[in-house]
């Protein structure tokens, strides 16, 4: 135990009558000691050595005990940075965690991901009988918040009644009279929802020896190096555990498999929160007849479906967009039928975007606690080594240069491990001032644009949809690349803009309004100027962001901040550039319907003109000759073939339809080329098949055409 003592603050000084500082009584140091010595050694048994320091103050004399408190445990009682705000949030955040998970699995070996979720609804009495606890009915009414005095009953029933009156009121003058909702019962706080989360993939399983501690031991797991994650802070399920200990106590249920495995890993397990270390309830292998692969979570959890319900589902329809390679299968399973909810979201294609890569750090990009790391952990010997070998972009030359220009006290060849505190922060200045070549973004997976094409056009059917993927830029020395999508028209799109973000191929559905395409796309795009318009059309603007570090702003990690230059200017860029596409789309769209309406509008008026030009070539041919004397040689030819009646009202009105389409196709073409579009306007053209009869051929499929090759 250690004793330490407390000086008092000068404003203390000044209230205190006497100078020298008041020595504690005996019989509290005598107190305080017998108690450490009784005491501390149940303490420290009781919380598993947590106790790090232990002291008696010497201003107040009390004893005091100081806790580590464990990663579990902060968790716990700050949930709500993990997306763990209310009951409803708790069961979106489960949902999409699991999802992600079963993504990154399948993923990782290449497999093309099958999804599976289910969430199935609990009553009270259930999950009572799940527990072990037998219902039992109220004794005491009042001690309930949902009890309804006599008084209250009294006013209900006054405000029913004066709302029966008004109704039969204007039912008597004829007046539209609402419908009567049926008064809603009083939901007590103890009367909570429970629902059973379960999620099964086809991905990679997990070894039989690991599954207690990827579940049940918080910060620890494969997403902490320096590469592209779905996750944002790589807690995955362990926050749906931590969750469910705390709503249900219900464990946890894992089952998994790996490739080629003929056994299942089946383990049943929850956490301890205050040690942070797993509590296995049943840990065992079972038979794999199947030779099934992947994992299968299954979790009880409070929750709230009513109000999460178009959030969940929404979610499941952006997630579908971003990866169509992907096939989901969604169920909500309630004892209610009219509740019960089964959507299947199809694969539409078989192209994977790449497996990020782990990468390494850019010079730029590291603080003074990272390089302290990387020199405790890393394998070189020399300082010149270290340079070449734990960061990207410093060749054997530009380490040379850079330990010149440290100091004298550097040296290429120099240990390392030798370095002092005052060596390590003159290389970290000289890291933020010295200039580096960019890092590539090869280590960058992003959904792809020909995917995200898939996507939109999969879960919207847009009349129109242009894509864009641009190339790799660089913020504080992370690699980043931005992907966007603009859509007009579609299925069950609301008018206006229609936001869907995307960071690291995972969607983001809160805090819409504070992010950087948020803003962009409100603020920053002339959309008039492309031949849109922002409040009349349905136009879906989509952004995808893909990097080794997002730069999330609030504690919940769910929008991108628009204080970074470099994003913001890379996600504008991209949505102009998939404008200008849709433009030239519109103005040929606008080309045709303009085309269609001055080529009616002539049409229309065909008939008039043939009749009125007949007479007046009749009225001309039977006129006497002297008249005819005045017209020419090719006027005298018209009219002999009017009295021969070889030109009648069908033909001249064969020849001005002829000469309508003429002239409307010539009209088009100027158009086009005062509009700046270099395309001539194109008729259709259908090719006939080819007589395959003894022919040897190859057909290549695509989603758009069949290109057969002969041989």
């Amino acid at each position: 135990m250690v004793t330490g003592a407390s000086s008092e603050s000068p404003i203390e000084a000044k209230k205190s009558k006497s100078k020298t500082p008041r020595k504690p009584k005996d019989s509290v140091l005598k107190q305080s000691k017998l108690f450490s010595s009784l005491t501390l050694s149940a303490i420290c048994r009781s919380y598993n050595n947590t106790v790090f320091n232990c002291f008696t103050c010497l201003k107040c004399g009390e004893f005091r005990l100081f806790f580590a408190e464990s990663p579990a445990e902060f968790f716990a009682e700050n949930k709500n940075i993990a997306g763990f705000d209310n009951p409803g949030k708790c069961l979106y955040t489960t949902v999409r965690e699991l999802v992600e998970n079963s993504l990154d699995s399948a993923e990782s070996i290449s497999e093309l991901p099958v999804v599976e979720i289910t969430i199935e609804e609990i009553g009270r009495s259930k999950f009572n009988s799940m527990i072990g606890l037998v219902d039992r009915e109220r004794v005491d009414e009042e001690l309930y918040d949902d009890f309804e005095s006599s008084k209250d009953r009294e006013k209900r029933l006054a405000k029913e009644a004066r709302t029966q009156e008004i109704q039969a009121k204007n039912a008597a003058l004829g007046r539209k009279v609402k419908e009567s909702v049926a008064p809603k019962g009083i939901k007590g706080r103890a009367e909570a929802s429970f629902y059973r989360v379960t999620c099964k993939d086809n991905g990679r399983g997990m070894p039989h020896d690991e599954i207690p501690n990827m579940f049940g031991r918080v910060l620890s797991g494969t997403k902490y190096g320096l590469k592209q994650t779905r996750g944002k802070f790589g807690l995955g399920a362990k926050m749906a555990l931590i969750w469910s200990k705390m709503s249900t106590g219900l464990p946890i249920e894992i089952s998994s498999s790996m490739k080629g495995n003929n056994y299942l890993s089946y383990c049943k397990l929850d956490i301890d929160i205050h040690r942070n270390i797993p509590h296995v309830h049943l840990h065992e292998t079972r038979d794999n007849k199947e030779r099934w692969h992947g994992a299968e979570i299954q979790v009880v959890i409070e929750g709230n479906w009513t109000t999460y319900r178009s959030k969940i589902l929404h979610y499941m329809r952006q997630i579908a967009v971003i990866t169509p390679y992907a096939q989901f299968l969604f169920k909500f399973v309630s004892d209610t039928a009219d509740k019960n909810v089964t959507v299947r979201f199809a694969r539409r294609t078989d192209v994977m975007p790449p497996v990020p890569l782990e990468t390494k750090y850019h010079p730029s990009a590291v603080d003074l606690l990272l390089i302290k790391r990387l020199i405790s952990e890393t394998s070189k010997q020399t300082l010149m080594q270290f340079l070449q070998h734990e960061f990207v972009n410093i060749g054997k030359s530009l380490a040379e240069r850079l330990i010149g220009e440290m100091g004298p006290d550097f040296s290429p060849k120099m240990a390392v491990k030798s370095l002092t505190s005052q060596q390590i922060v003159r290389i970290h200045q000289l890291f933020r001032q010295a200039k580096f070549d960019d890092p590539t973004g090869d280590c960058l997976s992003p959904a792809g644009e020909y995917n995200l094409r898939l996507g939109i056009t999969k879960e919207l059917h847009p009349d129109m949809v242009a894509t864009y993927s641009g190339s790799a830029q660089v913020f504080e020395g992370h690699p980043f690349i931005v992907e966007a999508g603009v859509s007009v028209g579609g299925k069950d799109v609301k008018q206006g803009l229609n936001i869907f973000r995307f960071a690291n191929r995972i969607p983001l559905l809160f805090e819409q309004g504070a992010d950087v395409v948020t803003r962009t796309a409100l603020k920053r795009i002339n959309w008039n100027s492309y031949k849109i318009n922002q409040t009349q059309d349905k136009i879906g603007v989509f952004v995808s962001i893909v990097s080794t570090k997002i730069p999330f702003k609030g504690t919940g990690k769910e929008y991108i901040g628009d204080d970074i230059s470099e994003i913001a200017s890379a996600v504008k860029s991209a949505i102009q550039q998939c404008c200008n596409q849709l433009k030239s789309k519109i103005v040929k769209k606008i080309q045709a319907r303009q085309q269609q309406e001055r080529k009616r509008n002539l049409s229309k008026y065909i008939p008039n003109a043939t009749d009125a030009l007949y007479e007046v070539l009749k009225e001309m041919a039977q006129s006497d000759a002297s008249k005819r004397k005045r017209n020419g040689a090719e006027d005298a030819e018209v009219l002999k073939k009017v009295s021969a009646h070889l030109i009648t009202q069908d033909t001249l009105k064969e020849k001005l339809a002829q000469h309508v389409e003429q002239v409307d196709y010539e009209m088009a073409l100027e158009y086009a080329t005062q509009s700046g579009v270099s395309e001539e306007p194109r008729e259709s053209l259908y090719i006939h098949p080819l007589d395959h009869e003894d022919k040897k051929f190859v057909d290549f499929h695509s989603p758009c055409f069949v290109f057969r090759l002969f041989q």
